[in-house]
């Protein structure tokens, strides 16, 4: 039987690469941004629990960075909303720490985090877990305690709500965008209902000690009703006694217009509502052919770290 030729065997392997190595690489393969990605791991109730954090190149020894929280949505994972965000490459530019908290799909099958099972539970166990990893991040990376912010997508942002209201002397700032506000639903029936938008009273327990709010959402939302971002900036406003400023309309290029409404008690903004024109249920501005993503919209990540910066102040 004649033997192949060493270039026959080179070009069968070579494909062998293309189609199953190559894939793999760049399924496994870090989100851009000059730094580290590292992962580390927290115990749960029901076992150990993974998170990604980025570290911006050159941090010095003993220098304290702010810690950003992202939370990614339903069938995302945090390297591919990393991916999405570019958040990663904002944190290089601003220096700043990044904590991506990632949702077992043992404990949600489409990876959602479940911000509505408050009535088993189930939900604060979650936030319980994700506040384990940040305060690893603050005890082995050196983040600064002083000057943590969470945002999130989709289910992300109803689990961040949860977060910043749950443990509200943790956090500096809240960022929700396409997401439920808190306290609309605490069962899955619940949360279904409170996606599509169903008009209710709004939840009660509202406190004048929640961090900040910024809600981004898209008007062609058909996932998570648009109506949710009204609510939860007029749940914010109503209990520190806000007054609602009139909207501005902006827009940048040739991105989608944006209507921005700004909620003050005195001089201090206590929630900010953002309202994009044409999109859908995607992060605005994200990275073109990444699912959930809209290139052509405002950028959130932007807006995100421009609106808790703001929040932090000086280093501590």
């Amino acid at each position: 039987m004649r033997q192949p030729s060493w270039s026959a065997l080179f070009n069968r392997n070579a494909a062998l690469f293309k189609q199953v190595v190559q894939p793999l690489r760049e399924r496994h393969r870090p989100p851009s941004g000059a730094g580290s990605w590292l992962m580390g791991l927290v115990m749960a109730t029901d076992g150990p629990r993974r998170y990604y954090l980025f570290r911006p190149a050159g941090v010095r020894f003993g220098e304290k960075l702010p810690l950003l929280v992202m939370l990614h949505g339903c069938h995302q994972d945090a390297k591919s909303f990393a991916d999405s965000t570019r958040m990663n490459a904002v944190a290089t530019r601003e220096r700043f720490l990044v904590l991506y908290p990632e949702q077992p799909r043992l404990c949600n099958a489409q990876g959602c985090w479940n911000w509505f099972e408050t009535q088993s539970g189930r939900a604060f166990a979650e936030a319980a877990w994700i506040m384990k990893a940040v305060d690893q991040s603050c005890m082995l990376f050196s983040a600064d305690r002083e000057r943590v912010a969470v945002a999130g997508l989709s289910a992300g942002a109803s689990m961040a709500a949860l977060l910043a209201t749950r443990y509200p002397d943790r956090f500096k700032a809240l960022v929700m965008h396409s997401g439920v506000p808190p306290g609309a639903a605490s069962t899955p029936t619940s949360a279904v209902r409170a996606m599509q938008g169903w008009r209710q009273p709004l939840p009660t327990g509202a406190r004048r000690d929640w961090p900040p709010l910024m809600v981004i959402h898209g008007d062609a939302d058909r996932v998570v009703s648009a109506r949710n971002a009204g609510s939860a900036a007029l749940m914010w406003s109503e209990a520190a006694g806000a007054q609602q400023e009139p909207a501005q309309e902006q827009r940048r290029g040739k991105r989608y217009p944006m209507r921005v409404t700004q909620y003050k008690r005195a001089r201090e903004v206590v929630a900010t509502l953002v309202e994009v024109d044409r999109l859908g249920h995607a992060w605005s501005g994200g990275a073109a052919r990444q699912r959930f993503s809209d290139a052509n919209g405002p950028d959130a990540s932007r807006m995100v770290w421009r609106f808790v910066a703001r929040q932090f102040g000086p280093p501590h």
